[in-house]
């Protein structure tokens, strides 16, 4: 495989401090090509709240704007950050009719940064990776010009309330310029597709590592240590996202079973009548070293989602990390899990649930371990940079033999 010189444009940035799936693509491709990794800029009204959360985002962007640190930092080989030097319009309130014109003067100002530190690195036919940048990468592919242009999708951001009002417009625009779309789960390389007939489905890494069951780890004391079945969520309670009535239906369902949930509450979890059901324990959040413990001591691992516009395409991570542990699985049937169908139990309705989790915690069930954990093993980095590669060989070579 030759080297390649890549340009991402992403959603979040890389001094957030947590993981993201351009990131770790990133980390991932920076082992056998070159990477621009591009920041998001600071925007005027980010700027004028100056919100506490954001006081790190903005201080580090106005001391590349005021000159007192360099707007291009080199992480490893491969890999650089780049800051662009600029303020740009905040314009997501605008109504459509003054949107598109504001949103192409944010693109000509960032891409006149952009052009300078490509030729800085010396980028020669680059690959433009396009992270959901709907709005603020909306003209880079006329822009910039790029050897090859590819959107990737990972979320159904037009559900979410800050792309719900431009973003049905403008996404599938983009989707439809672009050389080729990717995609981390089949819903969304379905949706993909609707715009753009050179789609791909090209996985999801994940960081399993920490994911690895040790029988000799010790039950932590907000877990119950009786003989009763454990039924475990690991993952924030958010009721966008988890079906709180369901869980409630199932803990009074089966009261012989023990349900642990894992995780930060929203306002709608913590007023549940969950905290009154005996068999049912919160253990609040917990650092993701801890996670582990937790599910070597579940019998069964659930994902009771709510199905909406966010959840049914949304790639689950968490299956996972359950598969890993070698944990069997029980989970809302979505377009996404269709995917994981040979190795989970999918449910759908109170009914069916409770005939999966009981089905779930027969011992050979239990036995089918080591097929779980290879399955999620399989679902690396490594595996979805190379997809994401071979999406891109397949469409040079098609456009070659035009």
């Amino acid at each position: 495989m030759s080297r390649r010189d890549f340009f991402f444009l992403v959603q979040q940035p890389w001094d957030l401090g947590i993981g993201s799936n351009a990131r770790n693509l990133a980390l991932e491709l920076a082992k056998s090509h070159r990477v621009l990794y591009v920041n998001i800029p600071l925007d005027r009204i980010t700027l004028l709240r100056n919100k506490p959360e954001d006081r790190g985002f903005i201080e580090r962007r106005k001391a590349v704007l005021n000159r007192q640190r360099p707007p291009l930092e080199r992480i490893s080989e491969g890999l650089w950050t780049f800051d662009p030097p600029v303020v740009i319009e905040s314009i997501n309130w605008m109504p459509e009719a003054f949107f598109g014109g504001f949103n192409r003067r944010n693109n000509v100002r960032l891409a006149r940064e952009y052009r300078t530190v490509l030729r800085e690195l010396g980028f020669q036919n680059w690959i433009l990776f396009n992270d959901s940048e709907m709005f603020r990468a909306q003209y880079m592919i006329e822009l910039l010009e790029p050897g090859v242009s590819v959107y990737y999708s990972r979320d159904n951001l037009i559900s979410t309330d800050y792309f719900s009002k431009h973003g049905p417009r403008w996404e599938p625009r983009i989707m439809a310029q672009s050389d080729v779309c990717v995609a981390n789960s089949l819903y969304l390389t379905a949706l993909c597709a609707q715009h753009n007939p050179n789609s791909h489905y090209i996985g999801q890494g994940c960081e399993l590592e920490l994911f690895q069951p040790h029988p000799d780890r010790t039950r932590p004391s907000d877990v119950p240590s009786g003989e009763r079945p454990i039924i475990g969520y690991v993952g924030v309670l958010f009721s966008m996202r988890l079906d709180e009535p369901l869980l409630l239906n199932l803990s009074r369902s089966r009261p012989d079973w023990d349900f642990v949930l894992v995780g930060p509450e929203d306002e709608v979890f913590r007023r549940s009548a969950l905290h009154q059901q005996p068999n049912v324990f919160f253990t609040g959040a917990k650092k993701p070293v801890e996670l582990p413990n937790y599910m070597q001591f579940f019998d069964v691992a659930v994902n009771p989602q709510v199905l909406n516009a966010m959840t049914i395409g949304n790639y689950p991570r968490k299956i996972d990390e359950y598969l890993s542990m070698g944990l069997p699985v029980v989970a809302t049937r979505t377009a996404a899990m269709e995917a994981f169908a040979e190795y989970c139990s999918l449910a759908e309705g109170l009914d069916s649930w409770i005939e999966s989790l009981e089905a779930s915690l027969s011992p050979s069930l239990r036995e089918k371990a080591a097929q779980r954990m290879a399955f999620a093993r399989s679902h690396s980095w490594e595996n979805s940079a190379l997809s994401l590669m071979k999406a891109i060989e397949t469409t040079e070579r098609t456009r070659t033999r035009r």
